[in-house]
């Protein structure tokens, strides 16, 4: 089995405040059926109050994350599932839960990891 990350950018869940407690329970309903399904492996938000350092090869602590890169914000899960379809009816579960597209994409496998 093959694990995938299924996520989305935090702008592109566009809720009311009104309507986001129910988005919360909703993903939260998806997240209790992967566990329960026996595909989930970790999931969470970032922090965006948190900033990003980048760690150079010699321990050096930089603040920011790559310029090269688009800023990395949102909601992340890590599944292990038998297949990519599989993997797919599990992110439409999340888009629907979440209200937003969501991206897949796979990990490569690793013996060592």
């Amino acid at each position: 089995m093959s694990k995938y990350l299924i996520s989305f950018p935090s702008d592109a869940m566009v809720v009311s405040d009104a309507e986001f407690p129910q988005v919360v329970a909703d993903s939260h309903a998806v997240v209790r059926e992967a566990k329960s399904a026996g595909v989930w492996v970790f999931g969470g938000g970032l922090d965006e109050a948190v900033a990003p350092v980048s760690v150079d090869a010699d321990g050096t602590v930089l603040p920011g994350a790559s310029p090269e890169t688009r800023p990395l914000t949102g909601g992340f899960t890590v599944i292990e599932a038998p297949s990519r379809e599989v993997a797919l009816e599990w992110a439409a579960r999340f888009a629907q839960a979440c209200r937003c597209p969501q991206e897949v994409r796979q990990f490569g496998d690793d013996a060592e990891s």
